[in-house]
């Protein structure tokens, strides 16, 4: 995933942590009755997750337009792009004749906007691993999708059983999963807090979030407040942009002004580097993979 310059990445994390503080805990979205028979044939996903969704379960070819921020799969590179994730261009999206059209439901104004003119909505409310299972099935069931989406859905359960199951008994590391921050910097640091699905991966991928007592998705945390907590690891995810190796190596140096923090003592700061650790979507169980690996290490011979 590549954009154009730091400015571009900063926005990016802005725009995660936004749509983090907007959504309400653990709703599970739903489907407007649509206003026609039959699928829709013509759809517009400004949530990113939810298009990858379409596209796992079928239901490409229906997509015409995307938000800005949708960069997965290669697929969408060609479509047309109606603008931010919480403040769309509405009239754009109007001129596109869509049947269904994908939004926020932490934005009512522009559900009712469509929904003025006609047009069906499928409201997203992002939340935790259950939600994002539940949300595959309900998509699929509003686009004529179901079986395909009851798949995919079901093949997400069986690898986060997986991840489980290889952890099950393990000790479980403090871990502080940071999404956001100054490039080169600890300044502005976003964390996982207790609750959404960056906490439920950490859980299931056998951490111990440091964060769990925080009632909420994203905690802005400084750094007295992580050497207070004291972390055994430290998961520092990137994306928005593609790092080199010099780059990557400068980002975890930036975890070198902690000296006293455990996880920097014992070398246990591991950078990732994709979209795919923040965009609640299929490609969720990439991820829970491989925060699993870093806080369980399999051994190969």
């Amino acid at each position: 995933m590549e954009y154009p310059s730091r400015s571009s990445s900063a926005l990016l994390c802005m725009a995660f942590a936004v749509v983090l503080a907007a959504c309400a805990p653990g709703a599970a979205p739903s489907a407007r009755e649509r206003r026609s028979a039959g699928p829709p044939q013509r759809i517009v996903s400004i949530v990113p997750a939810v298009t990858e969704m379409l596209f796992a379960i079928g239901a490409g070819p229906n997509v015409v337009a995307v938000s800005s921020f949708d960069t997965s799969p290669p697929e969408v590179k060609g479509l047309t792009r109606v603008g931010g994730l919480l403040d769309p261009d509405v009239e754009r999206i109007l001129q596109l004749r869509p049947d269904l059209v994908v939004v926020y439901g932490s934005t009512p104004e522009v559900r009712e906007k469509l929904e003025r003119a006609g047009i069906a909505t499928f409201p997203y409310v992002m939340g935790g691993l259950d939600n994002l299972m539940g949300t595959i099935r309900t998509l699929g069931r509003a686009v004529g999708r179901a079986q395909e989406a009851e798949k995919v859905a079901a093949g997400l359960e069986a690898r986060f059983d997986a991840i489980r199951a290889r952890v099950a008994g393990r000790k479980r590391p403090r871990t502080l999963l940071v999404f956001g921050r100054e490039p080169g910097a600890l300044r502005a640091i976003d964390a996982s807090g207790g609750r959404g699905f960056l906490a439920d991966i950490v859980s299931l991928a056998g951490g111990e979030n440091v964060l769990a007592d925080e009632n909420r998705e994203a905690v802005r945390i400084g750094t007295e407040a992580i050497l207070a907590a004291a972390p055994e690891i430290v998961i520092d995810l990137h994306y928005g942009r593609t790092l080199s190796a010099e780059q990557i190596d400068r980002e975890r140096a930036a975890w070198q002004t902690l000296p006293a923090l455990p996880a920097v003592r014992e070398g246990r700061v591991a950078l990732l580097v994709g979209d795919e650790f923040v965009v609640p979507g299929p490609r969720l169980g990439d991820a829970a993979e491989a925060i699993a690996d870093v806080l369980h290490p399999v051994r190969r011979h």
